[in-house]
């Protein structure tokens, strides 16, 4: 794969993202603003105990698909449609568990039980959504981008019909569902229409892919406590209307993470392609990838900080004022965040699925220890310095410590060279 195909891939991606974000900008600024910091507490809190069935739902395929198809595109309608079934019925089973938690956990609260459940039913969309990896598996991902632009349009005319017709938390909890769902459906109807081969289910197959997928589950979840963990204690520990502060801090600092994503996803197939075939230009191309994603979050990084009076007040408005000293301090976790992701690239290109479990697990571990002692001491300041030194050491410190990662660090160090930055 030539780098150039990689670039107008990623260009789509961060095309379409980019007039997503600004929707998504839009919308959600006069969402919080019309919802309040305690009901938009409400539903991130929803969305945190629904992510917690999301690495159950995927069974880690969202992970391995796209070396799977890279390895044996022959078979590429057979492994989707296996990925796909396996999916859908993981999610039935996590959309019961998510109802059961919140009648347990929430008992007498019901605007909370009914919430969370509303949003919960997003996970049997969001199953069929894996779709999306053959598209990137095929470079082709200016489709995928266009039809989640689409749909996202779609839904935010929806919330502006919420807001003009002042309609309650509830109707924005099924929000998330119709976004996945017109997002599904549309991929399904795109892949029939790109020839895509006939999807089929074979069990052996499923062994097979749950063999390699299995290590991503539980690294996955550990991930999801890593990120989640926090509204949950923000809102048990101090309230609704304080997690509302600190989830529109994250949103901010998140803006723009779609870039990211946009280019870590372009780079994967052309990284796995090299791995095969030249280990030098493999591990530039690491180099290269960290080199980027680790100077631009930075950049983002001191431009929020300098800048979060500012975005904040642009955003959600002085009722979310207290939301800017927690930006200034979560901000500067995007960077070592994303530097776990490429790791994670480069754990799936060496085949060492078995050290994901370890390294979240004592990154989820940490993330809980210094959640309870910082928000004690400091609130939902204390939360987001819990974020950030949980993702430095456990993307950054963790891969000097333990040997059989170590080979990816010496990679992330080469990235520090801005050279890499300015090859393309």
């Amino acid at each position: 794969m030539e780098s150039k195909k990689v670039f107008h891939n990623a260009k789509w991606i961060i095309i379409c993202k980019v007039m997503q974000s600004l929707l998504q900008l839009v919308i959600g600024m006069f969402t919080a603003r019309y919802l309040g910091p305690s009901n938009y507490g409400l539903i991130n809190y929803a969305t945190s105990v629904a992510a917690f069935a999301l690495p159950i739902t995927k069974l880690g395929f969202d992970a391995t698909l796209v070396k799977e198809l890279v390895a044996k595109p022959e078979k590429e309608g057979e492994i989707l449609g296996t990925a796909l079934l396996l999916s859908l019925l993981s999610s039935i089973i996590c959309i019961i568990s998510v109802s059961a938690f919140v009648c347990l956990v929430n008992a007498n609260q019901t605007m909370t039980i009914l919430v969370c459940i509303l949003y919960s039913f997003s996970l049997l969309f969001v199953a069929l959504e894996l779709m999306q990896y053959w598209f990137q598996y095929k470079l082709i991902s200016k489709y995928s981008s266009i039809v989640s632009l689409f749909s996202y349009v779609v839904v935010s005319i929806y919330r502006i019909v919420l807001l003009v017709t002042g309609k309650g938390v509830y109707w924005f909890a099924v929000t998330n569902v119709l976004d996945y769902a017109l997002i599904s459906f549309a991929l399904f109807m795109l892949y029939k229409s790109e020839k895509g081969q006939k999807l089929s289910f074979s069990l052996q197959r499923a062994k097979e892919m749950f063999s390699r997928s299995k290590y991503y589950i539980f690294a996955s979840l550990m991930v999801i406590i890593i990120q989640s963990t926090d509204h949950i204690m923000v809102t048990n520990m101090i309230g609704e209307a304080e997690n509302g502060f600190y989830s529109a801090a994250i949103t901010c600092a998140g803006v723009v993470q779609f870039v990211y994503v946009a280019i870590i996803d372009s780079f994967r197939p052309q990284i796995l392609q090299l791995k095969k075939e030249n280990q030098e230009k493999y591990e530039q191309e690491l180099s290269r990838l960290y080199c980027i994603i680790i100077y631009l979050a930075l950049l983002q990084s001191l431009a929020f900080t300098i800048g979060a009076k500012w975005i904040v007040s642009i955003l959600y408005g002085k009722e979310y004022l207290s939301s800017i000293p927690i930006l200034r301090v979560l901000v500067w976790y995007v960077a070592f965040s994303f530097m776990g992701a490429i790791r994670n690239v480069w754990i799936l290109a060496e085949e060492k699925e078995r050290y994901l479990l370890p390294i979240n697990l004592i990154g989820a571990t940490i993330n809980i220890i210094l959640n309870i002692i910082f928000l004690s001491l400091l609130g939902t300041i204390g939360a987001s310095l819990a974020s950030l030194i949980t993702q430095f050491f456990m993307n950054f410190i963790l891969g000097f410590i333990l040997n059989d990662i170590k080979a990816n660090n010496k990679i992330l160090m080469k990235g520090l060279n801005i050279k890499y930055f300015l090859v393309i």
